[in-house]
């Protein structure tokens, strides 16, 4: 039963579902700085001036209720959105009060069209789970773009690489880090 107990206690942290009492783990998410240190997210932002935020993670709506937890604008709180066109993915950036333009994007991008891919396929390509996708630290180097929206803001917030936590820092910075390119994507 013990050894049982641990091995929970892990997937609590890992899968961002939060502390729950039977966790013993060294890396238990009470101890943020411990669980954020995991994140290849993270990893990217070295040398780099941010903030590390947590929250309690939700199942739904993960941007939104990012912004809601950490009481945020919502315009500076940006949903990582990962795009195909043919065999080609991308990542795309807007703010979690608004919708992405799959039309503008692919323009910004070259393409003829985007769709969304698949949630499996985006997992596979930037080594995060689905409502912890991070544009920083991809498995995978993909374009990126960033909303033009955001890019005179002092701040944004974007996925650290899991549920539950969160990296503010300058747009220009993301863009740096990300090798991103700002572009007007949201949709009206």
């Amino acid at each position: 039963v013990e050894a049982r107990l641990q091995v929970i206690a892990h997937a609590c942290v890992w899968l961002g579902f939060g502390h729950v009492s039977h966790c013993r783990a060294s890396m238990c998410n009470r101890y943020p700085v411990a669980m954020a240190e995991k994140t290849h997210a993270l990893t990217a932002l070295q040398g780099t001036e941010h903030k590390v935020l947590t929250y309690s993670p939700s199942q739904d709506h993960f941007g939104t209720h990012a912004a809601e937890e950490l009481e945020l604008d919502p315009a500076s709180v940006l949903k990582t959105l990962v795009i195909t066109h043919e065999r080609e993915l991308a990542i795309c950036c807007v703010p979690v009060d608004g919708h992405l333009s799959l039309k503008a994007a692919a323009k910004a991008l070259g393409w003829k069209r985007a769709e969304m891919a698949e949630p499996a396929k985006a997992q596979r390509a930037t080594g995060y789970v689905v409502g912890g996708i991070s544009p920083l630290g991809t498995k995978q180097k993909l374009k990126t773009l960033i909303d033009a929206s955001v890019a005179a803001l002092p701040a944004i917030n974007v996925s650290a690489g899991q549920r539950g936590l969160s990296a503010q820092l300058s747009p220009r910075d993301l863009a740096e880090l990300t090798g991103a390119q700002f572009a007007p994507i949201s949709a009206p």
